[in-house]
């Protein structure tokens, strides 16, 4: 991997340096980690494309969410080179394993996944679980063994037999309005889950769903969409960050993009906080200004 932004003193070291590290597979569950084989053979003195691949541990550093005690929400979605947000309704066929390697560090450094439940039902959605290379540092962090999943819906429409909330480490939380069906949210708590109102009508108020998670202690908050949600969330101007991988593939088609829903009356600015590479992809992060 190279860092491309910020530029520093270890750049050209990053971008040259050949060794390779662990890989992992999943990006919907980030759950396999695996260890890669050597590197493809390349002439003397030439690194593999893309530089070598960082640790776990190097990620964690690069994606470290700010210090101090403020509420932060990020997303992380993943964009073909022609703006799809998914193709044949997921996104994994856009990811790659460098990715799915960042979409797990990701999860390992937040409180709290919040995710919609048209995503859920789409991607296969399992419980978060914890992942010995981020014991530490989360245990450093006053944080639990793994993120807790909180699922955006409305309807409840969910089926709560699956392990999303019959198997999770922590009570998977729901966050719906007042006016959400009653036998849904009665399904909802005898299956387990955490029933959280975040909104007066019957669906959920963005900036109140960030509010009610960080009265519970999960500041550190991360987003994987779906595209309605994000798009929830930038009308409402609460994002905070997007990590955005910009995958080197064309989709053609009228897949959606990773941001849906009405169009906001001025456009959000964000900035560019990094840029890395591996393998063509491009790993972006950018902060609302």
């Amino acid at each position: 991997m190279r860092r491309l932004l910020p530029v520093t003193d270890m750049t050209a070291h990053e971008t040259a340096a050949g060794e390779v590290h662990e890989t992992a597979a999943g990006r919907a569950t980030a759950a396999t980690e695996a260890t890669a084989g050597a590197a493809p053979a390349t002439a003397a003195g030439e690194a593999p494309a893309g530089g070598r691949e960082w640790s776990l541990d190097e990620l964690a550093d690069a994606y470290a969410y700010p210090e101090g005690d403020a509420v932060w929400l990020r997303a992380n979605m993943v964009s073909s080179l022609d703006g799809a947000g998914q193709h044949d309704g997921r996104s994994q066929p856009l990811s790659s394993e460098t990715d799915m390697r960042i979409f797990g560090t990701l999860r390992g450094l937040a409180d709290v996944i919040v995710v919609g439940a048209e995503t859920v039902r789409l991607e296969g959605y399992r419980p978060a679980r914890a992942r010995e290379a981020f014991a530490a540092r989360r245990a450093a962090a006053g944080q639990g063994p793994a993120p807790v999943i909180a699922v955006v819906t409305a309807s409840l429409d969910l089926d709560f037999s699956l392990p999303l909330f019959t198997e999770p480490l922590v009570p998977t939380l729901i966050l719906t309005g007042a006016a959400a069906p009653a036998e849904r949210v009665r399904a909802a708590r005898e299956a387990g889950a955490e029933v959280l109102v975040a909104g007066d009508g019957a669906g959920v108020e963005p900036a109140r769903a960030v509010a009610v998670l960080a009265e519970r202690g999960l500041r550190r908050q991360l987003t994987e969409g779906g595209p309605r949600l994000l798009g929830q969330f930038v009308a409402a101007g609460v994002l905070d960050e997007l990590c955005l991988t910009i995958s080197p593939t064309m989709t053609a088609g009228g897949a959606q993009r990773i941001a849906g829903g009405p169009s906001v009356a001025v456009p959000t600015r964000f900035s560019v906080a990094s840029v890395l590479e591996q393998d063509g992809f491009l790993f972006t992060r950018y902060r609302r200004i």
